[in-house]
């Protein structure tokens, strides 16, 4: 199988072998070019990605430069693909092909925004010598320190990269994670290899870009997300979302893969089974996250994974611990455009102290109907969602202290940061407040060395386990960073 069966000879590869391509010797006197192991080296990508001609290509494939893998993997029984790990039939479809001339192609749906892998177009990958990387010694520039428990976290991802092993950082909302792995970044990149940061979020990936090129400046860092100039950079260290490892292939001898509880990665087996992929036969991986699953703290609590916790924050305040308030029927008050006057008694002691807050709900259409009431008396309030095109303003316009308060729904769980705020949830005993989602929303008080106090209120209308779940959590976190001296109050 050549890139395109039809624009070759039938005697260079038939299409029935594409599953058992021959890798041709590597001709070493052949001189290849440059930019097509720049642009191929640890990737899988389709002809129309590559700007070279056909024939070049294929010369390189002769010469053992390139490989050709079958993009759709057919059996008896199951049909799969192997760029994204589809095997749900429904996600796969067949059409007349103008390139085999097949009138049932199969074609991959599931990754088809990233070009269409069929049964005739294999997936390109680089197979010659590694590309030309300047070694730096000591390449972190950074002049911050970490506290005890940070201290204790980066010298296990340290060790964790040297001997290729996988780690659970467990760490707290507002622990300094980021700093966490910076010395095993700088270890890692010392040595040659290639260093992977990826996270579910394309607003995360754009925050880390300038945070990890500050501390790495002699570094070339590729930022990879939908739409990215940087997709040809061949960077010692990447920072993706994991949408857009699925164009990687044994790549990286270090992923970092953060918030690996956070959607879609968690609910998506493409993006697991992209991060899994875009890592080298032999390499380390550190998984980073204030929430793990209830499978991952069993595997901790048994010894089946290894893990390292960061329970405090670095200004050693304990973190606050959610209270429960319950407040009826709010459903049913709601008809009749009423509040619980527990909310708003909440709601108006901080406004009356000027004291900033979000209030988190279940569902817009419930969010924009207490929106509704509350502008009434307070007309400065606003509230996002995660279709909001003015979200990203109204959050800023509460950083500048312009409003008095938001409401929004779980899209504010993670990834934001205000210096003094109080935070409540109404409607905590809604399926979508998971004990995942209830612990990211407290973790969004107190995390300020100035202001590192704060209320947290779950308004309930019964109990949940999940509640319960992400109380004990944090009280259990408290208590290990009081054990091992990491707090002082």
């Amino acid at each position: 199988m050549t890139p395109y069966i039809k624009d070759f000879p039938p005697k260079s590869l038939p299409i029935s072998s594409i599953d058992a391509i021959p890798e041709p010797p590597l001709h070493e006197n052949f001189p290849f070019n440059k930019e097509l192991q720049q642009v191929l080296y640890g990737k899988q990508l389709l002809l129309e990605n590559l700007p070279h001609p056909l024939e070049e290509i294929h010369q390189h494939y002769v010469n053992g430069y390139i490989t050709y893998r079958k993009g759709i993997i057919k059996t008896k029984n199951k049909t799969s693909c192997a760029r994204c790990g589809n095997k749900d039939s429904t996600l796969f479809a067949g059409f007349p092909c103008a390139r085999c001339g097949e009138k049932e192609c199969t074609y991959c749906r599931k990754c088809i925004m990233m070009g269409r892998v069929s049964e005739c177009t294999p997936l390109i990958g680089w197979s010659g010598p590694d590309p030309a990387q300047e070694l730096t010694r000591n390449p972190l520039m950074w002049a911050g320190t970490l506290s005890p428990g940070q201290q204790i976290a980066s010298d296990q991802v340290r060790q964790t990269i040297i001997e290729n092993r996988e780690l659970l950082v467990w760490a707290v909302c507002g622990a300094g994670k980021t700093e966490v792995l910076f010395e095993g970044i700088n270890t890692a990149l010392a040595s040659g290899r290639r260093v992977c940061i990826a996270t579910p979020r394309t607003d995360v990936v754009l925050e880390l870009g300038p945070r990890l090129q500050a501390v790495f400046p002699g570094i070339q860092v590729a930022v990879l997300y939908g739409g990215s100039e940087d997709r040809k950079l061949q960077a010692p260290l990447t920072i993706a979302t994991t949408h857009q490892l699925l164009r990687f292939y044994r790549a990286f001898d270090t992923v970092i893969l953060d918030e690996v509880d956070a959607f879609p990665y968690t609910a998506d087996e493409s993006l697991q089974y992209a991060v899994r992929q875009s890592r080298k036969e032999h390499s380390s991986m550190i998984y980073l996250t204030a929430t793990p699953s209830q499978k991952w703290q069993k595997e901790c609590r048994s010894g089946k994974r290894d893990f390292v916790t960061i329970p405090a924050r670095y200004h050693r305040h304990p973190l606050p611990v959610p209270s429960f308030k319950w407040c009826g029927n709010w459903e049913k008050l709601l008809q009749k455009d009423k509040l619980p006057p527990a909310v708003i008694q909440w709601i108006k002691k901080r406004i009356d102290n000027q004291k900033q807050c979000l209030l988190f709900l279940p569902k817009i259409e419930k969010m924009e109907k207490v929106l509704t009431i509350l502008r009434k008396t307070y007309p400065k309030i606003q509230a996002v969602h995660a279709e909001d095109p003015e979200r990203k303003a109204k959050v800023q316009m509460l950083r500048n202290n312009e409003i008095p308060m938001v409401l929004t729904t779980t899209i504010l769980e993670r990834g934001v940061t205000f210096p003094n705020i109080d935070v409540a949830v109404f409607g905590a005993e809604d399926r979508i407040f998971t004990e995942s989602a209830l612990v990211q929303i407290a973790g969004r008080v107190g995390r300020s060395a100035q202001f590192p106090g704060g209320d947290i209120t779950f308004f309930h209308y019964g109990k949940t386990e999940g509640m319960v779940k992400a109380r004990k959590q944090i009280l259990h976190m408290n208590d290990e960073a009081k054990k091992k001296g990491l707090i002082d109050y």
